[in-house]
């Protein structure tokens, strides 16, 4: 035999080996470029989940902030209300036995509706957070309707000629029944009411929009009455029986520690 027939099987084999080896490859490349996007859905999916509670928190955030505006909003229009409500709106001058006098006349004494919607508005930045829902519409529609009638009342008061305050003033300053106010001069002050009534109108109108992404309060503070509805006879039965075992003694000895010998 030649050494050419000799080493003729031997490329054979070497053929069919490689060519073993290059399917090989082949199906491998294959498998994983089926499997790559596999993959990528998968790392997408995860990237998603993660991206959902820095969503939700981004929404908390806002939430809390305008929350934080809305009360501020109340508490300083509840306060331009008070304020304005005690200073002088209207003044004029009365003559009477041959002497002028000066009579003013505040805030509280024309109208009494700012000073009423101020207290209104202090009222909401607590009760913002007893209720929910619907609940909570409702509140913000009241507040917003208390800061429209604090501003109705201050511009009627800052441009109206309404000289009754003052004629009654007057007629008690001097005396007299038959007396009225002249020259009457309007202060600055019905206009600070106006903001202040604006700012509660804008405090319930936030409420209305965005109060049911506001937090409440806590379940904690809640009335543990279903809690107690459900105790069992048998127990309240052993935990009277267990106060009724306990001598004065042992009661007051509860007493010093702190604790509440009735508990059960």
């Amino acid at each position: 035999m030649s050494p050419d027939q000799t080493s003729a099987p031997a490329e054979t084999a070497e053929t069919a080996e490689t060519a073993e080896t290059a399917e090989t490859a082949e199906g491998v490349a294959s498998v994983e470029s089926v499997e790559a996007p596999e993959s990528v859905e998968s790392v997408e999916s995860v990237e998603g989940v993660e991206g959902v509670p820095e969503r939700a928190s981004a929404r908390t955030k806002a939430g809390r902030r305008s929350l934080a505006v809305t009360l501020l909003f109340a508490v300083a229009g509840a306060t331009l209300l008070l304020v304005a409500a005690g200073q002088t709106w209207v003044s004029g001058q009365v003559q009477a036995q041959g002497v002028t006098r000066t009579v003013v006349a505040k805030g509280s004494e024309v109208t009494g509706v700012p000073g009423a919607m101020a207290l209104v508005g202090l009222a909401s930045v607590v009760a913002v957070f007893a209720v929910r829902g619907r609940a909570r519409r409702l509140l913000g529609g009241l507040v917003a309707l208390a800061g429209v009638g604090a501003v109705a009342a201050a511009v009627s008061a800052a441009l109206g000629s309404d000289s009754r305050v003052l004629d009654d003033k007057a007629a008690r300053s001097v005396g007299l029944a038959d007396v009225a106010a002249g020259l009457l001069t309007h202060t600055a002050a019905p206009w600070l009411a106006v903001l202040g009534g604006a700012l509660v109108l804008a405090a319930g109108a936030l409420t209305v929009l965005r109060g049911a992404a506001w937090p409440g309060m806590s379940a904690r503070y809640d009335a543990p009455a279903g809690k107690r509805g459900k105790a069992s006879p048998s127990r309240s039965g052993a935990a009277s029986g267990a106060a009724a075992a306990q001598t004065p003694a042992d009661l007051w000895k509860a007493l010093d520690r702190g604790e509440d010998p009735t508990a059960s």
